[in-house]
């Protein structure tokens, strides 16, 4: 069960956020506002304690505040951002952090990790290898998790930003996998979900208590996960998806 949430809102900056797809367009601030409120709903009214930051316009993709921190049971890495404009976000968050955890750990350079390249199963973690997050990033973390009686296993990514862009846990052994990871044998354990090409978006789903959060604009996503017994909601972050984020790129949850 979740507890908490962590979010940061947009900035007007965020037009100027890391993007794969220029042809998207810059995201409409308004709406980038209005998405952000209704995300904030859903996560309330999923049952959790939402802590909301004030948005910092010096980093114009801050609103994705899981990059910025691996939040677990036991303790909380602050990791080191890939992206040289994200460079500094992990510093302003920790005094954040703080106030949950008493045990705080930090991934050093060289090493970089981002959380939208860390998927939790239980008391596993996978990591995936991107441009954002580097080996050593991953062994770092692996050897935090050791510290405390948890593990950590590689995933090489070749086609997906993150490794959370193309997977998603939703606890139950169900997984939702699309592109590159539905034949990866990493994942053969898990009962798959698999989401279509025309779909990929919505490979990045959040399971928050009872629900199962899903973007707007993905119907068969939304068939599948509720045939397979969940309930869901939806929510529209298409203005975050113009700078490559996701469901679970806007959030912190512990």
């Amino acid at each position: 069960m979740f507890k908490n949430a962590i979010v940061r809102r947009p900035g007007h900056s965020l037009v100027n956020g890391i993007t794969s797809t220029p042809e998207l367009g810059k995201p409409d601030y308004g709406l980038t506002i209005k998405q952000h409120d209704a995300y904030i709903g859903a996560l309330r009214f999923c049952g959790v304690e939402v802590t909301v930051l004030q948005a910092d316009e010096r980093f114009p993709d801050s609103c994705f505040v899981e990059d910025v921190a691996v939040c677990t049971k036991k303790f909380a890495v602050i990791t080191n951002p890939g992206a040289s404009s994200r460079k500094g976000e992990e510093k302003v968050i920790i005094e954040v952090i703080k106030k949950f955890y008493n045990n705080l750990e930090y991934i050093k350079e060289p090493g970089t990790l981002e959380g939208g390249d860390v998927m939790m199963v239980g008391e596993h973690f996978y990591i995936g290898l991107s441009k954002r997050t580097n080996r050593e990033g991953a062994h770092q973390l692996i050897e935090v998790l050791k510290k405390y009686g948890m593990s950590g296993s590689i995933v090489e990514t070749s086609e997906m930003l993150h490794l959370k862009s193309g997977l998603a846990y939703l606890e139950d052994n169900i997984l939702l996998v699309t592109g590159e990871f539905i034949n990866n044998l990493e994942f053969k354990k898990f009962n798959k979900i698999m989401i279509e090409e025309e779909e990929i978006y919505s490979a990045n789903c959040i399971r928050v208590n009872d629900y199962v959060l899903v973007p707007a604009g993905s119907p068969e996503t939304k068939e599948k996960i509720k045939a397979a017994g969940f309930k869901v909601i939806v929510v529209d972050t298409s203005e975050y998806r113009k700078v490559n984020g996701g469901l679970s790129c806007l959030s912190l949850r512990f």
